[in-house]
Parts: C-alpha cells; structure tokens; sequence
C-alpha cells in the first residue's frame, strides 16, 4: 500500500472565532494509501501545522505492506509525533481495510446507523446580535455556542432568545476556576445540555472541584482527552469527554477511548476539527457508540471536496459505500 499525500487549504463560509483565536481558512492534508482516503486537520493550539503533518507524513514507508488487514500492527509501528498526520493514516488504513472486503465502515465494526445522535451546528465567537441570527437562521435543533469571551452570558442570552434549539455551550478553556463557577450557573437558565471544557487543559482538580459543586449543567472534558488513558485519568472530575480523530490519532484510539469512557459511565460527544468529508465521515462511522455528535466540519466550509456523509437537518445519513464511502467531487 503506496502512501502519498496532498495539502489542501480549506475556505470558511465565516470567520470561525472561538477562545483559541480567530481563522478564515484552514490548512489541512489529505492523506492517500491506494484507494483510501484520510485526512489530518491543522489545528494550532493542539501544536499541528500542515508543514509539520507533512513532515511527519514524509518519514514514514512509503509501503505500508499488503494487508490492510493488520491493521494494528501497522499502527502500532507508526512513530510518535503528529496525531493529526497519524489519524490520516489509521482513516486511510480502514478505508482500504473496508472498500476490499467490500463493506461500509460501520458495518464491520457491527454498528447500527439507526443509534446515530443528531449532530450539532457550531456558532463561532462574535457580537450577540449576529450569533443569534447565524443560531437562527441555521434552523437546527441543537447549537454549540462559543464562549470564552467578555460577553458570554449576553451570547447565550441572545441566542436563546432566538431560537428554541437545545444549546451546548464551548468555552475552549477560555475560563478560570472562579469564572466557570460563577457563569455556569447563570447560563444554566437557558437550558443547556452541557459546557465543554470550562477551564485550562491540565486543571483536572478544578474540573472535579466544578462538577462536585453540581451546578447543574454537565460539563464535558476536550482538549485534554487524547487517548484513553486521559479518558481514565478524568473519571469522576467530569460528566462526560469530547473525542475527536484528530486527537485520538485515528479510529482505532478512538474506540478505546470510547470503551474507557463507558466503563467508568462517562458520557461521549464525537466531535471534530474544521474538517473535510474525509475526516467527519470517518467519526460518523462510530457516531452510534456515542451519546451527542457535533460532526459539522462539513457545514462550516465553502470548499469541501468530497462528499460522504449526508445532512438531512440534523440528521447524519451514513453512506452506503465501501470504506468510507467517500468520493471526490468533479472539478
């Protein structure tokens, strides 16, 4: 199996704001193994460049072997670096690994498409006007709003007001300790599901110290959770973890990271990066085992080149094809 890759500079329909920082583009890889397809998202504040990927990318074999069967072994002998530039190979492994047997992805890890969570549509940082109107005019069921910001209470305020959607708010660690007890039972009152990673990687105390004073919002872990070790050391400081490929370093991670997550009654959102069809068809593959689904890479882009899977509203529709099930759009 021959790797090769391509960058690929992605446009964003708006400014995409959140804690981190603000971006109108986003530079990402895709990855090729034959005929399979996997992607590496460049995200800054988790130290990825799309430089970097490549550079990781470029030392490895450029023959993977001829059974794409082996699957862990091949991942295991992966070197360590670039999770992002591992989850492009791992998604493009199992690509393969399905279009010969000749079976969609979900099939062969025995999930059923009709447990799918209906994903999430996210609403970047901006002034609480023009995110109300962006929540509203989207027309979806549930937002993911991001805080982390000096107006935050305005923001979520603004956008209840304008839609009846279920709100999820992600505050990107933009929060201290004192910030997070404060605000999270203000906001509580417009009916959110949960807040995501209320305060900076590392404070896993403080997580546990927030959730211990059950202030009536859950609150999920994200930008720590990497692998399933870090789902087990956050058992019990959180109600639940954000898992995400490009974290993970791929599908196999992220299955493990999702058996740890049930063994200790964690919840699970299966979440992405600003990501291609490659990328978000791959999570949606294993969408089912999870509670929430914010897979919305897709719907934040001006330029995706390839389809796979299928916005019905909120509901994620699987494809059908082997693999991935993931095809190139004409140019």
């Amino acid at each position: 199996m021959q790797l090769t890759w391509d960058p690929v500079t992605l446009n964003l329909k708006t400014t995409f704001r959140i804690a981190h920082g603000a971006s109108d583009q986003r530079h990402n890889v895709i990855a090729h193994l034959d005929e399979g397809l996997g992607e590496a998202a460049a995200v800054a504040y988790h130290g990825e460049t799309q430089q970097g990927i490549m550079e990781y990318l470029a030392q490895l074999p450029a023959d993977l072997g001829d059974d794409p069967c082996q699957l862990e072994d091949i991942l295991n002998g992966l070197p360590a670096g670039s999770r992002a530039a591992r989850a492009a190979v791992d998604i493009a492994l199992h690509d393969v690994w399905g279009r010969r047997l000749g079976r969609p992805l979900y099939r062969l890890f025995g999930v059923n498409p009709a447990r799918m969570p209906q994903t999430s549509f996210t609403i970047a940082m901006d002034e609480p006007a023009l995110m109300a109107q962006r929540a509203k005019e989207s027309g979806l069921p549930f937002i993911k709003v991001k805080v982390g910001g000096p107006n935050d209470e305005a923001v979520v305020r603004a956008i209840r007001e304008a839609t009846d959607a279920k709100l999820r708010v992600d505050a990107n660690a933009g929060w201290t300790r004192e910030q997070a007890a404060a605000l999270i039972p203000r906001l509580a009152q417009y009916d959110l599901e949960l807040v995501e990673q209320p305060l900076p990687v590392g404070d896993i105390e403080g997580l546990r110290l927030l959730r211990s004073q059950k202030l009536g919002v859950p609150i999920f872990a994200d930008e720590p959770v990497k692998s399933a070790r870090d789902v087990a050391e956050h058992a019990g400081a959180v109600d639940g973890v954000v898992i995400k490929l490009m974290k993970t370093g791929g599908l196999r991670e992220a299955m493990r990271a999702i058996a740890v997550a049930r063994a200790h009654d964690m919840q699970i959102m299966i979440s992405c990066m600003i990501e291609t069809s490659v990328g978000v068809t791959a999570a949606a593959h294993i969408a089912p085992l999870c509670d929430y689904a914010d897979l919305d890479g897709p719907l934040l882009i001006a330029n995706d080149p390839y389809t796979g899977v299928r916005y019905e509203g909120a509901n994620l529709i699987l494809p059908e094809g082997a693999g991935l099930g993931v095809s190139a759009l004409a140019r």
